[in-house]
């Protein structure tokens, strides 16, 4: 990995010359807002109506010149970098992010002590980077990205972005097997699990009215839009906003796999984690006793 200055983050005007140093390195990177979280989708790309899909592979045919979608923006290239609206990103900017996997590298992100601990008995020495809770530990090649690989340590490549500290010390290393082993053995991501839960038919027998097309496609399309228009209290937002969908929503079964989905994208947009979403929801079905 190339050793670049490390950014100097009590002055955000810093930044960008930081980020154009990595990109001519050949490390994609983007603007982080407060709290490490990307910059959200603009209003055309908003719940990815510009086809964009920053949870797949590739961000889609979206040309938005925005710093949307999440990782899937991070680019090397220094005209997208400098130009105009990206130059307004990085003024109210507070850190950089750079697409590990799009750079041909891991970043195995250790959260703790005991994290570390284990590192340094199983995985081979590499470049280390401190952090603000632990370690990050880089290696020479790509994976796909895994929360909670285990215990406080996630894997951040590929459809992934890491914020970049420091240079930090030592040489990278190839990957280990140990690394990718830690993948087989989870599932490929957290899979939004759609209510099950079933309320007894309405007392006229007529048809749930949470089955008329309008009525729920009006309740997913304001989830996502609450969600994409916060400017703060991400997590929070979140969590209110799938409580919300699934007290109305959640108790005749009508809610699809595609529905979660949809709510799970508008949340990854805003920087939300697969892990993240799944909690979340998770939790407020367990509120409501779902």
């Amino acid at each position: 990995m190339p050793r670049p200055g490390p950014a100097r983050r009590d002055h955000p005007t810093s930044l960008l010359p930081a980020a154009l140093d990595l990109a001519a390195r050949g490390i994609p990177v983007l603007p982080l807002r407060a709290g490490k979280v990307p910059f959200a989708n603009c209003a055309t790309c908003r719940s990815n109506a510009c086809g964009g899909r920053p949870t797949m592979k590739t961000p889609g045919p979206c040309t938005c010149p925005l710093p949307c979608h999440g990782w899937a923006a991070a680019t090397t290239n220094p005209h997208t970098l400098t130009g105009h609206p990206w130059s307004a990103a990085w003024a109210r900017a507070h850190a950089i992010a750079y697409h590990p996997g799009g750079a041909n590298l891991t970043v195995v992100d250790l959260d703790n002590a005991d994290a570390i601990q284990w590192a340094t008995g199983a995985l081979p020495a590499t470049r280390r980077v401190s952090t603000t809770r632990g370690e990050h530990w880089i290696y020479r090649g790509t994976m796909r990205s895994l929360n909670a690989a285990r215990p406080g340590v996630d894997i951040k490549s590929t459809m992934s972005y890491a914020r970049w500290l420091t240079t930090g010390t030592g040489t990278v290393a190839a990957l280990p097997d140990t690394v990718r082993a830690l993948a087989d053995k989870q599932p490929a991501a957290p899979r939004p699990v759609p209510c099950a839960a079933r309320a007894p038919a309405p007392a006229a027998g007529g048809p749930c009215r949470h089955r008329t097309p309008a009525y729920l496609e009006r309740g997913i399309a304001m989830g996502e839009q609450r969600i994409t228009q916060a400017r703060a209290a991400i997590h929070a937002t979140v969590y209110r906003t799938f409580l919300t969908v699934l007290s109305t929503h959640g108790r005749c079964g009508c809610l699809t796999d595609a529905h979660v989905a949809r709510l799970f994208a508008a949340a990854q947009t805003m920087g939300e984690s697969p892990r993240h979403c799944t909690d979340a929801w998770i939790n407020a079905r367990t509120r409501l006793g779902l």
